[in-house]
């Protein structure tokens, strides 16, 4: 004998003039009690609570019935009225959106009715929202929302309103070419405004430890000056010396067409000593320890290390700028005359391979052509172009603001600011010098 299926019953939130039909309130999304089915009574209770009319039906007629739909359009007298069930969470989205296309498109929606919702969060409340906003003249106040929880109705809200703040935010525009000229221009004006005022401060420092010599932090300066001259050593003379071969070589092949091989060692003894070696390792500090000061500074900015200075009693400019000033001062005419003596052996090698210039004669012809004033010009650089990459690099560190990207942005901006500014004073030095016949 076959058993009798047993009776269970959904409890639902069924709308008031679907009393009475039990096919329809079993095909709505709802939770099981046993023995009974309930909805709405004829008072028309928006509690959501089971009311007094019950019924009875079978597991099998319940097994067969065909699924909810999660939205409908039901249309009466006043206008269109949207009715959700079932679960508007994150899980279900896609299954809801495309739900809400499929829709038929009311010609007034007045009322949205969530009394059938089993779970409801911000991703569906947003898929609401949007449908909402594809609709003409349809919004929260035009499309009244009816029968949802607390809960639900809190959820559409908080979406709603952020919906609202998105929506007036202005769109950013592409500037025109003048006012990308100006903001250009402002931007640069700032930032020499910034760099003269920092040296301001490393002036009053100065002064300040003139004063008082004993704030000299003269291991902090040891281990600058190892840091940015010894350890700069091999890559200077590695440039260097490639930089005089290469010059050897260009002047070389050109100079031998007319029987003027000899003065090969004029080029390269002057034109290193007075202007590239200078330039090379002044570009090769920039982009070794201006960039290593940004990047070291603009980490102790952010780790709030420099504000431990402070609290300790401890002067930042004392502790951490005028060592690291100091330091490269004075490494960096060091490394030039360390690339002036190199980059003549790599010419000489170059001359005596490729030009039968014995060492002999090259180191003749070198203490003939190159003058004193020839090097002491090209010495007398190096601490300006230290000093502006010095101030470059420690106040582009100082500046860091309280996030890791900007660290990498002041960091190339250092190396590209000491780069150029070196090769503005080399322009500005050659005028000046050549004017005054120096």
């Amino acid at each position: 004998m076959r058993p009798t299926p047993e009776p269970i019953a959904i409890c639902t939130n069924v709308h008031p003039t679907m009393q009475g039909d039990v096919a329809t309130a079993a095909m709505l999304p709802a939770y099981r009690v046993p023995g009974k089915v309930c909805w709405r009574g004829p008072n028309g209770d928006n509690s959501g609570r089971p009311l007094e009319h019950t019924a009875t039906v079978n597991a099998s007629t319940l097994s067969h019935s065909p699924p909810i739909p999660p939205a409908a359009v039901v249309a009466d007298g006043a206008g269109a009225t949207l009715r959700l069930a079932g679960d508007w969470r994150l899980p279900h989205v896609e299954r809801l959106s495309a739900a809400l296309s499929a829709l038929p498109r009311p010609a007034r929606l007045v009322a949205l009715d969530g009394g059938a919702l089993t779970g409801f969060d911000t991703a569906g409340a947003l898929a609401l929202l949007r449908y909402l906003q594809q609709q003409p003249g349809a919004d929260l106040r035009s499309a009244v929302p009816r029968n949802f929880s607390q809960h639900h109705r809190r959820i559409l809200d908080v979406v709603a309103g952020q919906l609202v703040r998105v929506g007036s935010v202005e769109q950013t525009r592409s500037p025109g070419l003048f006012e990308a000229i100006g903001r250009a221009s402002a931007a640069l004006w700032n930032l020499l405004a910034g760099h003269v005022q920092f040296l301001g401060y490393i002036a009053a420092g100065l002064a300040t430890l003139v004063t008082h010599p004993r704030r000299l932090r003269v291991k902090e300066l040891a281990a600058q000056l190892e840091q940015v001259g010894i350890r700069a050593i091999p890559v200077v003379v590695l440039v260097t010396f490639l930089i005089g071969l290469v010059f050897a070589y260009l002047l070389g092949v050109q100079a031998e067409r007319y029987g003027a091989s000899l003065f090969v060692v004029d080029g390269v003894a002057i034109g290193m000593s007075r202007e590239f070696s200078p330039l090379l390792v002044a570009v090769i500090v920039a982009g070794r320890s201006g960039a290593a000061f940004t990047a070291q500074l603009g980490t102790m900015r952010l780790t709030e290390e420099t504000d431990a200075i402070r609290v300790l009693g401890l002067s930042p400019m004392d502790v951490l700028v005028l060592p690291r000033l100091f330091a490269i001062v004075v490494a960096l005419p060091l490394l030039v005359f360390v690339g002036d003596v190199v980059s003549n052996l790599g010419g000489m090698l170059m001359a005596d391979r490729v030009l039968g210039l014995v060492p002999a004669t090259y180191l003749e012809r070198l203490q003939a052509a190159l003058r004193l004033n020839d090097v002491i010009v090209g010495l007398a650089k190096a601490p300006v172009f230290a000093l502006f990459i010095a101030v470059i690099g420690i106040r582009m560190g100082m500046t860091v603001s309280s996030d890791t990207r900007s660290i990498g942005i002041n960091t190339t901006s250092t190396v590209v600011q000491s780069i150029v500014s070196v090769i503005l004073l080399d322009a500005l030095f050659a005028v000046v010098f050549q004017k005054l016949g120096i």
